[in-house]
């Protein structure tokens, strides 16, 4: 995207377009007429200039400096368009900012494919163009975790029935009473609420109200989930991985038989042709060392 529109929603940005295009103008950029302020052009108006920036360009080399005022111009003055297609996107819980930025990649993409052999008014080309920018940012950067496309859509059309039947019906309807709108098996009606749960995701962080155990404040971690041990005892086997490693090679076979195959230390005397209490004498040394392994700083030594 060209450094001219990069922030056309930002007062910075508003104050300085009409000077540039008022500028380009006074140049006289060919038989351009000048359009100071071009982002604030009223539609109606901002079509008929369209045409006439549109049939300039088509004239001029890509690259050159009057070639970039013209299209800088078209953008400019189509901003309203961009802004009139995210507006019906105003309640999704985004910032109109991202959404206006995402749309303006559509219409540069509209601009740069018009002709105006194709007989349509610009405005009817470029509306899909910035609304399917916008819907593919939505899709992408929505939904928390990965969700096939058909259950995406069909979230949205059971959000629809759920609010249409709940209207009529003055209560949360049933999945049987929603399969039946919907047209739809009532498995994939479930399929379709499992789905929705990945639309948006919460930090364990979060405060909530209420009392927390602590400080007063308590958080989404405090009310889901368990202590798991066996992730401590995982990260025990991964820190006691290099001591075993220095171990020799009869340390490692004691505790071998001792931890693994749970051998008696006699029997294990038996193996290596010792006392029971020598082998015992000898486990305590080696989970001493292993003790101390384990409890000693990183990079001490």
């Amino acid at each position: 995207m060209d450094t001219a529109v990069t922030g056309p929603e930002t007062e910075s940005t508003e104050g300085t377009t009409g000077s540039r295009t008022g500028d380009a103008a006074g140049r006289g950029e060919g038989t351009l007429p000048g359009v100071p302020q071009a982002w604030s052009v009223a539609p109606q108006d901002a079509r008929e200039l369209s045409r006439q920036f549109f049939q300039r360009l088509a004239e001029l080399e890509e690259g050159t400096h009057e070639y970039q005022y013209s299209r800088n111009t078209l953008i400019e003055m189509n901003m309203s368009l961009v802004r009139f297609a995210a507006g019906r996107f105003r309640t999704r819980g985004h910032d109109m900012e991202d959404i206006v930025q995402t749309g303006m990649i559509g219409l540069i993409k509209a601009i740069d494919r018009f002709e105006l052999s194709r007989e349509v008014e610009f405005t009817t080309f470029a509306l899909p163009y910035i609304l399917g920018e916008i819907k593919r940012f939505f899709r992408d950067t929505t939904w928390a975790v990965h969700v096939p496309r058909r259950l995406q859509e069909l979230r949205v059309e059971l959000a629809r029935a759920r609010e249409e039947l709940a209207g009529r019906l003055d209560r949360e309807p049933t999945v049987a009473e929603l399969a039946t709108l919907m047209d739809l098996p009532e498995r994939e009606v479930v399929e379709a609420q499992l789905a929705a749960n990945g639309y948006t995701s919460a930090s364990l962080d979060a405060a909530l109200t209420g009392d927390g155990p602590e400080d007063g404040e308590a958080v989404l971690a405090d009310f889901i989930g368990v202590e798991e041990e066996r992730l401590r005892l995982v990260e025990d086997v991964h820190s006691l991985a290099p001591l075993m490693a220095e171990l020799d090679e009869r340390d490692r076979r004691i505790i071998h038989l001792r931890f693994v195959e749970e051998a008696t230390q006699a029997e294990i005397g038996e193996r290596l042709g010792c006392s029971q209490m020598h082998v015992s004498r000898l486990i305590k040394r080696i989970i001493t060392r292993l003790r101390r392994g384990l409890m000693a700083e990183p990079g001490g030594v």
